[in-house]
């Protein structure tokens, strides 16, 4: 691998870049986000922009998108200076921005939520019949023309709200398409769909800059790749001249060892059973499964399976409608659905925006709230203690934030969730359901997370783990279980299990109980 980053260029030298950022710096007081950073990227091309939770990406396109000013620095779009001054600047100039999180209104239609600040008029009214025909030509473009406009966006599946914040992009006559960690809430049929969606793009001509913590997905999707590490270019080039390992070393300066680190541990006695439980999701397709002392259970399936309403009714938030559930011996049977959260059970919640979080508390108070009774004393909070154990539980997190004290809403989405990670481990409990622990989290912080789960399972905890992501599966669990429409359909050993196994239970339904 070439020590100073650099790998074969794939860019046409012929062509003129759809969009250049020169020497682009930004400092935050004494905190330098971004050091002198070039990028490039072509018409017709899908560069890959990579790095570690702080890197400095989001600060990247946030410059990009007009959100930030550039102390330092300039870009050029199709040649001409590009300076923007906010965020409705850049995109009236075709720069268009899909965020990981959700940006439509979800209380709005389809269509409102399509034309929301580039409503067309005509005579002092808003042209409803252009706003349909243009609407109806980018989602056949898409692939969707069925796609009702009407339909209120909080109805949509999260891969159709994705297609909606495209088709929005689409409409303002988008040059460059940044997209931030699009596949991060996707299943692999829609996940599909958007590789199929890019293609098209690329094929029409439009810049495509794809921010991704998934590196096989960047080999599979982009034609380059740009590598930031600590506010630096730390690699570009070709993706089929590189490696993962190769891409892994550039972002943390190092070669990981192994991504999923086997702990030595010795499966116990039943620590979480569920006996015919129905949920109120599906009360008329009983789910029977146990999880031991010591053991990693996954839970796999397509989106919309039932795998998180199944975690939120063992933790208490949905109700358990019949059937028993047990943790640790104790047994609540059909009253614990009116006890609210159960004992020594905690949720990593998928949705750390809304509900795993509070966004404007800080960093401490979202860690600890959830468990004070170690820092009580005489009705007093210790608040050195306090202090002192967030601090610890930032530096063995590897969190990147300015203290203790600072609102987690300002945090990356990868630092967000190594805090909601944090307020676990402090929980202390002895069931941790985990609902796609290492969303938006980078490749070393991934190793670091599979490291404490294994290590709290060697402690004897037990782990319930969904992911969409079948390698993960395979690498981390112990035993398997496969969900399809709200049903468990088959549970086996994770070493009887292969990735081509696991996709066809998940897509069919099929599979021999174990």
């Amino acid at each position: 691998m070439s020590t100073l980053g650099q790998f074969p260029d794939s860019s046409p030298e012929r062509r003129s870049p759809r969009l250049a950022m020169s020497g682009i710096t930004k400092r935050f007081g004494a905190t330098v986000a971004l050091d002198a950073v070039d990028l490039e990227v072509y018409p017709g091309e899908v560069l890959a922009l990579v790095g570690e939770n702080g890197a400095g990406k989001s600060t990247l396109m946030k410059i990009l998108s007009g959100a930030v000013q550039p102390d330092e620095g300039n870009a050029r779009l199709d040649g001409a200076t590009f300076t923007p001054a906010d965020p409705l600047a850049a995109r009236a100039s075709g720069i268009a921005m899909i965020y990981q999180e959700s940006n439509v209104v979800p209380n709005l239609s389809v269509e409102a939520n399509l034309v929301l600040g580039a409503e067309r008029h005509r005579f002092g009214f808003i042209d409803r019949s252009a706003h349909r025909r243009r609407i109806r030509g980018v989602l056949d473009r898409l692939g969707r023309p069925e796609l009702s406009l009407a339909t209120p966006v909080s109805r949509l599946s999260t891969g159709d709200r994705q297609l909606v914040e495209i088709a929005r992009a689409l409409l303002t006559d988008a040059r460059v398409v940044i997209m931030d960690e699009p596949t991060s809430s996707l299943g692999l049929v829609e996940i599909d769909r958007l590789f199929s969606i890019i293609s098209g793009l690329r094929r029409e001509g439009v810049a495509v800059i794809y921010i991704s913590h998934f590196l096989a997905e960047v080999q599979r999707i982009a034609d380059r790749f740009l590598v930031l590490r600590d506010g630096r270019v730390a690699g570009q080039g070709a993706t089929s001249t590189v490696t993962v390992a190769d891409l892994i070393e550039l972002m943390i300066g190092r070669r990981l060892p192994d991504m999923f680190p086997i702990s030595s541990r010795t499966t116990g006695m039943p620590l979480l059973t569920l006996n015919d439980v129905g949920t109120a999701e599906c009360s008329s397709r009983l789910i029977n499964l146990t999880l031991h002392r010591g053991e990693i259970l996954g839970l796999a399936g397509l989106v919309g399976a039932g795998r998180t309403e199944l975690l939120r009714s063992i933790c208490g938030l949905d109700q358990v409608v019949s059937g028993q559930v047990t943790v640790a011996g104790y047994s609540g049977g059909k009253s614990w659905r009116h006890t609210g959260l159960k004992p020594g059970v905690a949720l990593l919640s998928e949705n750390r925006q809304t509900e795993g979080l509070a966004l404007g508390l800080s960093v401490g108070n979202n860690m600890l709230l959830s468990r004070l009774e170690p820092f009580t004393k005489w009705g007093w909070l210790d608040t050195r203690t306090m202090r002192q154990t967030v601090e610890r539980f930032i530096a063995s997190c590897g969190i990147r934030s300015r203290g203790a004290g600072q609102p987690v809403g300002e945090l990356s989405g990868g630092n967000q969730q190594k805090v909601a990670f944090a307020r676990l481990l402090h929980q202390d409990v002895d069931v941790l359901l985990l609902d796609e622990p290492t969303r938006g989290i980078d490749v070393a912080s991934k190793a670091q997370i599979y490291e404490w789960i294994g290590k709290l399972v060697e402690r004897g905890k037990g782990v319930v783990l969904v992911s969409d992501h079948v390698p993960e599966l395979l690498g981390v669990c112990d035993r398997i279980t496969v969900m399809h429409r709200n049903q468990v359909v088959a549970t086996r050993s994770a070493k009887d299990w292969t990735e081509h196994d696991l996709l066809n239970a998940a897509t069919s339904g099929e599979g021999a109980l174990a």
